[in-house]
């Protein structure tokens, strides 16, 4: 490669966002460069849970899709809900969809981000995608009309000018803090880090998802996650403000969770580490950002779009690179590919992802405050209509604003 290359459309990092978005691009018949800093298979530190938003988005792209993954037993596992534990240990169970049954194919999966990413980008394989790895996105500069990107590759340095970046680069985006000018915020940012073990005993017959509040990791919760083969994906996430404030080293906190805690203590007994522990970093998205721009649109972590309560990032990221692939075909139409033109993108995101990020973010807040989480898992244990109506804010979101009305845990304290 010499001289300056140009294309009309540049996806710069293969995750969820950019494989999705690269997939409806071609979908479109619309041609572009997919880039990626590193060789697929590759790892991604993250919770490796694929909630029940994940697959509408999959069936789009391929009817087919979901099919595949029920089959391959060796990398996904289907998932039914979620348990919530409390800090004092007491649980509720919730599933996904409260109208399915647990023999009907499940509504969500688990898989590790190694072999899921690998899985997406290997869809991503067609005549309108140009697909480079090892391709790392270095610079950005302005270039008349258009964007001109620096790539690094092995030893070698060369550019690329382009009239739309789809930037799906991730937690530490360049386009983000080039182009946007986001500046990380420890109020709304987690720092997570991620174990695989095997061995841990307990787990719940329908493979839910296990977020547990615990008294020391509050504001944020530690999790277990079933695997297939026998594992288990156990970490931990914490807000970054409180960790700064009280000085928190969370791998330490997490071992001792682990080892000292009684409600979870126990399962671990003869559970064994198989993986390093590593650490990785997440954007939240407690606050509404810009998310696009002249010739950019930011996607996924990029655009700081992970849940603020339950940490979910994947299903976030894919309906970003969807969206990201819809709104450039319109530019591509009119040949617009301005700031106003592109505005779209962030109006239909957020009308579609702002109100549950908002309530998420309550959420997080609420959970500062251990002797009410613990009420309103106990009152939920015991009481059908409660439990029930928890189950449902995860399909309403008119019902999950109940959780941000006073009036909604007095009714609770006096059986209202």
């Amino acid at each position: 490669m010499t001289g300056t290359e140009e294309f009309k459309v540049i996806i710069c990092g293969a995750g969820p966002a950019g494989s999705t978005a690269s997939m409806f691009l071609s979908k479109a018949g619309i041609d572009h460069l997919l880039i990626d800093k590193s060789v697929f298979p590759r790892d991604k530190i993250c919770g490796d849970a694929l909630s029940g938003k994940v697959l509408p988005i999959l069936k789009k792209i391929d009817p087919q899709i979901t099919k595949e993954l029920e089959a391959d037993q060796q990398n996904f596992i289907g998932s039914y809900g979620i348990r919530f534990a409390a800090p004092n240990g007491k649980f509720i169970d919730i599933p996904f969809n409260s109208k399915l049954d647990f023999k009907d194919p499940a509504p969500g999966y688990i898989s590790k981000r190694i072999n899921f990413d690998n899985y997406l980008y290997t869809k991503t394989k067609s005549s309108y995608c140009e697909s480079r790895q090892g391709h790392a996105l270095t610079g950005i500069e302005r270039f008349g009309d258009k964007l001109k990107l620096t790539i690094k590759s092995d030893n070698s340095t060369y550019q690329i000018t382009t009239s739309c970046l789809i930037a799906a680069d991730g937690d530490r985006s360049i386009a983000s803090k080039t182009l946007a000018g986001y500046k990380m915020s420890p109020a709304h940012y987690c720092a997570g880090i991620r174990a695989y073990y095997e061995g841990v005993t307990d787990m719940h017959p329908n493979n839910f998802i296990e977020l547990h509040f615990l008294d020391e990791m509050l504001p944020g919760y530690l999790w277990i996650f079933p695997l297939p083969n026998g594992q288990a994906n156990v970490g931990a996430g914490m807000l970054s403000k409180r960790i700064s404030k009280q000085k928190v080293n969370l791998k330490r906190r997490f071992l001792e969770a682990i080892e000292n805690n009684p409600t979870i203590n126990y399962r671990f007994k003869n559970a064994k580490l198989v993986d390093d522990i590593r650490g990785w970093g997440l954007p939240l998205g407690s606050r509404r950002l810009k998310i696009s721009g002249n010739n950019y649109i930011l996607t996924g972590d990029a655009a700081s779009m992970i849940d603020p309560f339950t940490g979910e990032g994947i299903s976030n990221a894919m309906y970003c690179g969807m969206v990201a692939a819809e709104c450039v075909a319109e530019s591509i139409e009119k040949n617009d590919f301005s700031e106003m033109a592109l505005a779209n993108y962030d109006k239909r995101v957020y009308n579609r992802l702002g109100d549950e990020l908002k309530l998420s973010k309550t959420m997080q807040d609420l959970s500062s405050f251990p002797w009410l989480f613990n009420f309103v898992v106990s009152k939920a244990r015991t009481n059908e209509t409660l439990k029930n109506t928890i189950s449902c804010m995860f399909d309403d979101l008119e019902l999950r604003s109940r959780l941000r009305d006073p009036a909604f845990y007095f009714k609770l304290l006096f059986n209202l």
